[in-house]
């Protein structure tokens, strides 16, 4: 009897401190969390809670209007718009001490959803969507992770392009840019690693195809890869069958005016996006 007894207290003690671990590491998580999001710019649609400490009376959930205020016990009505969370929170608290209403104020910001500044990924990721930028300094790369990452297919066919296009506003002007995603890391660009800003529009093409048909093993459309030949081209589509010879191969290209015409090429230069190649048969 002593003995269960012994057992139910030692097991009754570590659910005590497996407890207090794990409320200590939420905890830390969010403190982690909050302190990481100070840089954040607030913006129209965010939603925030402004906690005042030993002022409970004072804690308030609200919503960042369109014109980028909130409204406020005691002081009315706060800009906080495009100011970073510890901003937003000196603000606060610099009224609360103006007006007589708090002597020393210590005020606390929470984000507790983000719907101003977010950044649209479109096209061929794994995830598109919507994603908030939580710090002033998101570089693209950033984005397309949350994304999911670049689309890439099983096989030849489809999948996401390597370059992709961001659009948006830098300093009221439109902006747009294309950027060879593999480079940055390839070929160490890092500075095409851009930043990007609230309201922008990341867009993944699918990656350009070329077409193969006559005596082809494998005729169809199949995805252009980095610096791909023509004869690259003929083997990844299985080289011509027991009745093609790659002599006489005519490759279709399109001018500027979108007519197909036959370009002499050799087997050692680019496919190019929309490249229609024709494997002749063999005469012997």
């Amino acid at each position: 009897m002593r003995h269960s007894l012994y057992i139910k207290s030692l097991f009754i003690i570590l659910l005590t401190l497996t407890t207090v671990a794990v409320q200590s590491a939420e905890l830390e998580t969010t403190e982690i969390s909050n302190t990481q999001s100070k840089d954040y710019t607030l913006a129209p649609g965010d939603a925030i809670r402004v906690l005042v400490f030993q002022n409970p009376d004072l804690t308030l959930d609200t919503r960042v209007t369109e014109s980028g205020t909130i409204t406020y016990p005691l002081i009315g009505s706060v800009k906080v718009g495009n100011m970073s969370i510890a901003q937003a929170e000196g603000a606060i608290a610099s009224a609360l001490k103006t007006g007589g209403f708090v002597q020393q104020p210590q005020v606390n910001i929470v984000l507790l959803q983000v719907r101003g500044n977010q950044v649209s990924v479109l096209g061929a990721v794994n995830r598109p969507g919507r994603f908030p930028l939580e710090n002033f300094n998101t570089k693209l790369s950033d984005m397309l992770a949350y994304a999911g990452g670049i689309y890439t297919s099983i096989g030849s066919n489809g999948g996401g392009a390597d370059q992709v296009i961001v659009v948006g506003m830098r300093h009221g002007v439109p902006f747009r840019k294309e950027i060879d995603i593999p480079n940055i890391f390839l070929n160490n660009h890092p500075q095409d690693d851009i930043e990007v800003a609230a309201g922008d529009v990341i867009f993944v093409p699918t990656a350009p195809q070329y077409y193969i048909y006559g005596e082809a093993q494998r005729p169809g459309s199949f995805r252009i890869k980095r610096n791909m030949t023509i004869q690259q081209a003929v083997a990844e589509a299985g080289g011509p069958s027991v009745r093609g010879t790659e002599r006489g191969m005519k490759v279709y290209r399109s001018n500027a005016n979108g007519e197909l015409q036959v370009i002499r090429t050799k087997q050692t230069d680019l496919v190019q996006a929309d490249d229609v190649i024709f494997v002749t048969e063999s005469l012997f």
